[in-house]
């Protein structure tokens, strides 16, 4: 394949696909499904009532939280010296787009 721009745009996708992969990496470990759920249940939390409630290391809730904060799924409002976070539930546009777009093309019976 020829490097071109289009070459290059090809492999990264376009700005959804980049967006649904983000989100995909975000939701692909249960802890990080698990703060989400926790997130919609209780709104607006600090780290240490999610390391409470998760019962993992400071640093692990940490890491899980960055790559959350990465997918866009998950936003963080200072409030020192703490960190407040909660959920963009915007960022799912794409995602529940494409899972829609799916469930409506797909027959139910095409995968065995």
């Amino acid at each position: 394949m020829a490097e071109t721009g289009d070459a290059q745009h090809d492999e990264a996708g376009d700005d959804s696909e980049v967006a649904i992969a983000a989100l995909g990496r975000a939701l692909a470990h249960p802890a990080r499904v698990r703060i989400v759920r926790l997130l919609l249940e209780r709104g607006p939390l600090i780290g240490a009532d999610l390391v409470a409630a998760l019962g993992l290391a400071q640093s692990t809730v940490s890491e899980h939280l960055r790559i959350l904060r990465e997918g866009g799924l998950v936003g963080g409002r200072s409030m020192r010296p703490r960190v407040a976070y909660s959920l963009n539930p915007e960022a799912l546009g794409p995602l529940a787009d494409l899972l829609l777009e799916i469930l409506e093309e797909v027959p139910a019976d095409a995968v065995d």
